[in-house]
């Protein structure tokens, strides 16, 4: 045996290889669930983020099956909303809704277009789903994003999503621009000028 080889077993000590079929070391300790401290940090954060979301939730009748969604807002022209519809603004984010909650879809349909906003994005999909019966949940899902995107006044359009991108079963949602962006349009546009 070489030196290199007594060296190694000097440091290793009493260490016994894993039996067969375990796959893993024993840590010797259980997982535990969150702390008391930890599950009242995360209720306090979700308690203030639901006083600020201002999406209803009242109720809404489910969209029919082969319902697609659309919303423009005003001053959008026609143009604008077809090239939306033909999928010919690329989703800079998506949002997967697929078989979540409707109270979890709320929250996450509203921090996403919060976070959105403040990136200055401008076209997002949105992955829901669709059922193939009229009162499924996915149809559901569909009719309260409905009903919640045309509450965000940064929302100017909306509608579903090419077949590559989900069809029926996903939404482009069309955002305004920030204030920051058509700063820096500007700018652009007067270096362009000279």
């Amino acid at each position: 045996m070489g030196q290199e080889s007594q060296d190694f077993r000097h440091l290793m000590g009493e260490v016994e290889p894993l039996r067969r079929g375990q796959g893993r070391a024993d840590p010797g300790h259980k997982r535990r669930g969150p702390s008391e401290a930890q599950l009242a940090r995360r209720r306090d954060a979700e308690a203030v983020g639901e006083e600020s979301n201002f999406l209803s939730d009242e109720f809404v009748e489910p969209l029919g099956a082969w319902d697609p969604l659309a919303y423009r807002g005003d001053g959008i022209q026609t143009g604008v909303m077809d090239r939306l519809r033909q999928g010919g603004y690329a989703p800079q984010a998506q949002l997967h809704l697929i078989k979540v909650p409707l109270e979890r879809c709320r929250r996450e349909l509203f921090g996403f277009i919060r976070d959105a906003e403040a990136h200055d994005l401008r076209c997002l999909l949105i992955v829901h789903g669709r059922g193939s019966r009229d009162d499924s949940p996915a149809n559901l899902r569909r009719a309260y994003l409905d009903k919640w995107l045309r509450q965000f006044a940064s929302v100017q359009a909306f509608a579903s999503a090419q077949p590559p991108h989900g069809g029926l079963g996903a939404t482009y949602v069309l955002l305004r621009k920030s204030e920051r962006a058509r700063a820096a349009n500007r700018e652009r546009q007067q270096k362009r000028r000279g």
